[in-house]
């Protein structure tokens, strides 16, 4: 790219980035392809090399807290692509983005054409200001910039034939569901058992049934929507984080890592590379006492009882007992997933945690994943359908149904602590 301008070397990273994007098979459709080929999306990071605004499958951070958090970022190309798939916009709809930045604002209304409208809502009113700034640089002045907590969604400009969220939602608000139109789509990133998935919402009455989720990562909402997980930390460099609620007497795990840690090969394996987001959220939906560890890798090498295997971030609690699930090189390209128990008397939760994976292996490895009913607290327990995990949250109930293998039986619900 020698000699090229720094329009034409954009315009070329650009087609670069959708050609890779429709060979990874994240871009499918002729519209999304067109879209992302006509939006600059170097105008919506002014401050950021043009390599790095183009590279398909990382984001940029815009903004951080007095912490260094991430607050703010352009979502990668990819996560974007998928949203925008996942969505299926029509011209002439109405469209409200609930965290913005202006560049997938202004891919939405070239997707709406001139016929439809879009608004977009943040909280922060510094990146408002810069999405109202990009958005006419773009060529998109006609998109409603709105300052405001997007977890009362912008109720002057609904319905909505369609509600994206760029940020990590921990709950489905009810204003969401109340400002989309019935059989529209809510494709939120959202978190259970702290595992984010960008999921595709279509409400049905008062409900919202799932029609495809994804992995993906995206800064945390503010505001009234924000939450925080509970932390626990093991020692130096190892914590276990809950995302919806601590066990009872955490105190009973202190110095549990002093133990001698008994090993469970489940005999379940991957391949380097192969998506690992089933078998988390199987985990999650499945075994008691579900958490995530995170291990410091410098700090836990440096320590005189380091944790073995590669970790997955997986992990499970029982009393006094604590397992996680780690990783293995087998030669080549395959992993074989291990459990690693400690406590008093680990064995037991290191089965389980085992057999859990023994039953992804062969029921779900490779499969579609679950599906994800959304339904308001509101709504009498009696009246919610059979599910394999139930989850209450502040606002809403989240259902999780695992399909069904064959002469499969469905087990009774797993409730989790704060389902009610």
């Amino acid at each position: 790219m020698t000699g090229t301008t720094p329009g034409e070397r954009a315009t070329e990273l650009r087609n670069r980035t959708v050609d890779v994007l429709k060979e990874a098979g994240t871009v499918v459709s002729v519209r999304v392809e067109e879209v992302m080929r006509a939006v600059p999306r170097e105008t919506f990071a002014p401050e950021a090399d043009l390599d790095a605004v183009y590279e398909p499958w990382n984001g940029l951070v815009t903004k951080r807290d007095e912490n260094g958090r991430p607050v703010s970022s352009l979502s990668a190309p990819d996560a974007q692509a998928h949203m925008l798939e996942q969505a299926r916009i029509e011209p002439g709809m109405n469209v409200l983005e609930i965290g913005s930045g202006g560049m997938n604002a202004a891919y939405l209304a070239e997707m709406v054409g001139p016929t439809g409208r879009v608004t977009t809502v943040d909280i922060d009113e510094f990146v408002t200001q810069r999405t109202s700034q990009f958005l006419k640089q773009a060529g998109y002045p006609q998109v409603n910039v709105v300052l405001a907590d997007a977890e009362y969604g912008v109720p002057e400009h609904a319905p909505y034939d369609r509600i994206l969220v760029t940020v990590g939602a921990w709950d489905v608000p009810p204003a969401w569901i109340d400002q989309l139109v019935d059989g529209g789509l809510l494709v939120v990133p959202l978190k259970v058992m702290g595992l984010m998935r960008t999921v595709a919402l279509v409400r049905e009455g008062d409900r919202l049934v799932s029609e495809s989720a994804r992995l993906f990562g995206f800064v945390p909402m503010q505001g009234a929507g924000a939450h925080d997980s509970a932390e626990l930390v093991l020692r130096e460099g190892v914590r276990l984080v809950f995302d919806e609620q601590a066990p009872d007497e955490v105190s009973r795990l202190d110095g549990v890592l002093e133990f001698e840690p008994v090993v469970v090969d489940s005999g379940a394996g991957l391949r380097i590379g192969e998506p690992w987001a089933t078998m988390q959220m199987w985990l999650a939906t499945t075994v008691p006492g579900f958490c995530r560890i995170m291990v410091d890798r410098t700090a836990n090498e440096a320590s005189p009882r380091p944790l073995a295997g590669i970790h997955t971030g997986m992990a499970a609690v029982d009393g006094a007992n604590l397992a996680y699930v780690a990783s293995r090189k087998l030669g080549g390209k395959d992993l074989t997933l291990e459990v690693h128990a400690y406590g008093p008397s680990p064995a037991a939760l290191a089965e389980v945690v085992a057999e859990t994976l023994r039953i992804w292996d062969r029921d779900h490895r490779g499969g579609p994943g679950p599906q994800y009913l959304v339904y308001p607290t509101t709504t009498p327990v009696e009246q919610l359908p059979a599910a394999d995990f139930a989850l209450g949250k502040r606002h809403s109930r989240v259902l999780i149904s695992w399909p069904r293998p064959a002469n499969a039986v469905r087990h009774d619900v797993l409730h989790h602590p704060n389902h009610q």
